[in-house]
């Protein structure tokens, strides 16, 4: 499911205008992305968390070339599933 699709799936569920499901939408995920550049830690209940990590410089292979290259350090993305959402995926 990519943004728009979520956007009409927001829209038809919760009886909202497109415009609004936008609009929406949009918010909850400047608001996550905006607490995660500041370091915080947002978390779902039942559906899971997102973090900041910082990862280390290491070493690592071109794809191209197979050379070593040097991977400079930076901060990745982490998502944990929660339990209630774990649960769902793996009910018959």
């Amino acid at each position: 499911m990519n943004k728009d699709q979520l956007i009409e799936e927001v829209a038809k569920s919760g009886g909202f205008s497109k415009k609004n499901a936008e609009k929406a939408v949009t918010h909850v995920l400047d608001s996550i992305f905006e607490a995660l550049k500041q370091g915080k830690e947002v978390q779902l209940v039942g559906f899971g968390r997102f973090d900041v990590r910082n990862r280390e410089a290491r070493m690592g292979k071109s794809r191209k070339t197979g050379e070593e290259v040097q991977l400079p350090a930076g901060k990745v993305p982490i998502f944990t599933a929660g339990i209630t959402l774990k649960k769902a995926l793996n009910q018959a």
